[in-house]
């Protein structure tokens, strides 16, 4: 036996390869702000940007135009407050954002991420008692108010990304209680506390004021305990699970796949995108590092990805 033989011609490798990218798999971020005509580039976070309601409709628009079909908001209002009532407003921006999309382009699965770092004016992602703490209960009920909120004005998805204990049981009962029982959560199952964040915490303006999120997000150094987020995840309620980040676990990503039969959805967070997209404009890679970074979450397990790459990649993509 010759392994290379295969490898010869690019038709036969092609033909052969084990897993493979298409525009269906990429579910693709936006951050959307008040205001009219705003499309502003974040800082330190090259090629994604700001959108008002306006700019985001027509940023769905041109996206089905390239062949993705969904996309994964995040809200940053204005005006915050200790519990983040802006979150379940029902003229808060995300749902307006998602009344205007909904109305412009029905074909689009919106999708919204649940949680209250955006919206509290501490930054953490829960309710706060008098000593600092994130009180897990009571976070779970603004969360799961949220959630409806997102789903009477015209979600299709809703993913909580909060990381508080049984929150998707708590978002379960109430969307069923207000008749969205086909209502499908996909929930942010393993979240680590990770380092590559940095770039998203200034898109969403929603890093802690003080301290960190170790208490409720995962210990990175941590297997098995992902697997039990999982699995409790799923006993709730959960439709699909997500493991964030994606590159630096790609480990949980093949464990979550090997153990788990739920569609499975990988983030690849503002941190990986940033230093790939710089490394690129740098000239320290060629492009194609970054088809072959997402092949390596395909190849890991992980069904659909989010990517901030999902633009500029759906032209190169069938």
């Amino acid at each position: 036996m010759r392994m290379r033989r295969i490898r010869s011609k690019e038709v036969l490798r092609r033909m052969s390869a084990e897993v493979g990218l298409s525009k269906r798999d990429l579910i693709y971020p936006l951050f959307i702000v008040e205001g009219e005509e705003i499309r502003k580039e974040i800082d330190g976070f090259p090629g994604v940007y700001h959108l008002s309601v306006d700019e985001a409709v027509k940023e769905v628009g041109e996206l089905l135009d390239l062949g993705i079909e969904a996309v994964l908001l995040f809200g940053i209002p204005d005006e915050k407050d200790e519990i983040g009532s802006s979150g379940y407003d029902d003229n808060g921006i995300v749902q307006k954002a998602l009344r205007a999309m909904k109305a412009a382009h029905p074909r689009m699965l919106l999708i919204t991420d649940v949680c209250l770092c955006e919206y509290t004016s501490h930054g953490h992602c829960g309710i706060l008692c008098e000593s600092g703490e994130v009180l897990n209960d009571e976070s779970c009920d603004v969360l799961a108010k949220v959630a409806v909120s997102h789903a009477k004005a015209g979600a299709d998805m809703v993913a909580p990304s909060d990381m508080m204990d049984h929150r998707v049981r708590c978002m379960r009962k109430a969307l069923d209680e207000e008749g969205f029982i086909n209502m499908p959560i996909m929930s942010y199952s393993a979240k680590y506390a990770s380092s590559y964040y940095g770039p998203f915490r200034e898109a969403a303006q929603s890093a802690p004021s003080f301290g960190d999120r170790k208490a409720y997000q995962m210990d990175y150094h941590n297997s098995d305990e992902a697997m039990r987020e999982i699995q409790q995840d799923i006993d709730e309620g959960a439709d699909l699970i997500i493991v964030k980040p994606a590159m630096a676990y790609l480990d949980i990503i093949r464990r979550a796949k090997d153990t788990f039969n739920l569609p499975l959805v990988a983030y690849q967070v503002s941190g990986e995108y940033t230093m790939l997209k710089l490394a690129v404009e740098n000239g320290v890679f060629s492009e194609e590092v970054i088809y072959e970074s997402l092949i390596a979450i395909k190849r890991a397990g992980a069904k659909m990805i989010i990517s901030y790459f999902a633009k500029e990649l759906a032209p190169q993509l069938p």
